[in-house]
């Protein structure tokens, strides 16, 4: 299980995370929502010790992330896959090339590597694709490589970073039901993070409102749709313009 535990982290005078607490259950993918700059990515990179809080805690299987040692945090993020926002694949190395990286650190044969290369492409549907450059790919096929990568360390957990930004409406589409069939096949528990109500609502066993530094709600997809919530109504509705007298508190039964 992860768990965030009143986090806080600011860049300056700019408070991005206030009093952050969620807790992500195993073996389901949970999807923080938020606007732009909300600061759900700097929540990801907190999972994985790349920031740490200037209060508060992230707890993973039970350990405090920012109070690992150099080798406990490289053997938790061993545990742990991530799908970054621009697949951030390494361009003069092919597809393959780019998903063994990972594994040559493991204690693999090279027959188990070549073994997961192959199984994770298959899952993401790019069997063919192995020997091309990221030059020669679209932007949802480095996606789905990306998600690849991730996949082939058989982690307990897979963080997706805006898995569908940037993507037209069916390949988009494809990435959700890729993501679906990871969590079907893997059993690994999801996080994503993403504006994308579409998407949200296709891959999401719970949703989290992140609005203001903290978690506004969380909730079952059916719990979210049905929300009174006026901040969370209004996201989720795409409505511009929310009067300022709506803002300050949720409506009754409703919050985190």
């Amino acid at each position: 299980m992860i768990l965030f535990e009143g986090v806080s982290k600011a860049f300056g005078s700019n408070q991005v995370l206030d009093g952050f607490s969620l807790e992500i259950p195993h073996g389901q993918t949970t999807v923080i929502l938020g606007y732009s700059g909300s600061g759900k990515s700097v929540a990801l990179k907190h999972i994985v010790g790349l920031l740490t809080p200037d209060e508060g805690r992230v707890v993973v299987d039970g350990s405090v992330v920012h109070e690992l040692k150099r080798d406990e945090l490289a053997e938790l993020r061993r545990s742990i896959g991530y799908v970054f926002q621009f697949a951030a694949l390494f361009d003069s190395m092919t597809v393959e090339e780019n998903i063994r990286l990972g594994l040559a650190r493991r204690d693999l044969s090279p027959a188990e590597i070549e073994e997961r290369i192959v199984e994770s492409l298959r899952l993401v549907e790019l069997d063919d694709a192995g020997r091309l450059l990221p030059a020669e790919l679209s932007g949802g096929m480095r996606k789905r490589v990306g998600i690849a990568r991730a996949i082939a360390l058989r982690p307990r957990y897979i963080l997706y970073d805006e898995p569908t930004t940037g993507l037209d409406p069916v390949t988009a589409a494809l990435i959700d039901h890729l993501m679906i069939r990871v969590r079907q096949e893997s059993g690994a528990t999801g996080v994503v993070v993403t504006h994308d109500m579409r998407s949200a609502y296709s891959v999401a066993d719970r949703i989290a409102m992140l609005y203001d530094g903290a978690i506004r709600q969380a909730g079952s997809v059916e719990e979210i749709r049905a929300t009174r919530d006026p901040v969370v109504r209004q996201f989720i509705e795409g409505r511009p313009n929310l009067p300022s007298a709506t803002v300050s508190a949720p409506g009754p039964g409703v919050g985190p």
